[in-house]
């Protein structure tokens, strides 16, 4: 398995998020801590000094980058990268989210810990330093390097049978691919593609401007397609995540959905389509592990 299937995808990002929510929003940062001065980039000029004292109004998430609205009309923006966690640590310490690779536990790479009104600490910890933290200002923020150019929200209303349809339909590139595109899907991963594709019945080879009319409008598959992305990204933050393998759900539970996999690791195995005599096999596309069913999809 390549080291790019390690990033978070967006279930865990948004059960980190939803496992935040409570804890966060609307607490006050009565201070802040940058035991390093940079993760993947510098972190923001004065990082301690400008989060003191400031409250956090509400915590969102765009594609696999979460999102903390503070007043002051400023945004802290935080992506977990391919080894960071966060673990809130109060009454009790606990891990928002679950993950299929393992993460750190406390020690040397907790390198930002915010300390709220109450006694609560939340701790940054990112051993690879892939991850980063930001903050601008929020009338900035769609136009941000990071954000410009995002493709729609898989969840969101703007994704549908239509869009696809038209991104498509000069996509002389490989289903698989185009759908980790985050200019045409925002948030999409490895593992949810895989899963998703075999679901629809699509080969992850297959062109993607295939599955679509030569005008551009949406076929069967394309529908299929959009409900299996859906399906998969639904059932996976109900279950609280799946490609971090030990970060925990609120509850202290560990997610599960990585035990429902359909195809995803599962190279060799026979395939799970009822009346299929398919084995699902492993490629490598653009550096990623890819695993699908070469007999039902196609």
């Amino acid at each position: 398995m390549t080291l790019k299937d390690e990033m978070p995808e967006l279930p865990e990002v948004e059960t980190v998020r939803r496992g935040l929510m409570p804890v966060l929003q609307g607490a006050v940062i009565e201070s802040a801590e940058a035991r390093r001065p940079d993760l993947r980039w510098p972190l923001p000029e004065n990082f301690a000094e400008r989060l003191a004292g400031r409250r956090v109004e509400a915590i969102g998430r765009r594609a696999k980058y979460l999102l903390a609205d503070l007043d002051g009309g400023e945004v802290m923006i935080l992506h977990l990268g391919m080894s960071g966690s966060i673990r809130v640590e109060g009454t009790e310490t606990r891990r928002p989210g679950a993950f299929h690779y393992p993460r750190a536990a406390a020690g040397p790479h907790d390198h930002v810990v915010l300390h709220l009104a109450g006694g609560t600490t939340v701790t940054f910890n990112d051993p690879r330093r892939f991850g980063a933290i930001l903050i601008v200002p929020y009338d900035r923020l769609e136009s941000h390097p990071l954000l410009a150019g995002l493709g729609p929200e898989p969840l969101g209303n703007a994704f549908h049978a239509d869009y696809l349809a038209s991104a498509f339909a000069r996509r002389n590139t490989a289903l698989k691919a185009a759908l980790l595109d985050q200019k045409l899907v925002a948030g999409l991963g490895n593992i949810y593609v895989c899963e998703a594709l075999f679901r629809a019945g699509l080969s992850p080879r297959r062109l993607a401007h295939t599955i679509v009319t030569k005008d551009g409008k949406p076929t069967p598959r394309v529908e299929r397609l959009v409900t299996a992305i859906r399906d998969v990204l639904r059932e996976a933050i109900q279950a609280g995540g799946s490609s971090l393998r030990d970060h925990k759900q609120v509850s202290g539970e560990l997610g599960y959905f990585q035990h429902t996999f359909r195809v995803y690791g599962r190279e060799g195995e026979p395939c799970r389509t009822r009346h299929c005599k398919g084995i699902v096999q492993r490629i490598v596309q653009a550096g990623r592990s890819t695993f699908y069913c070469p007999v039902c999809q196609r």
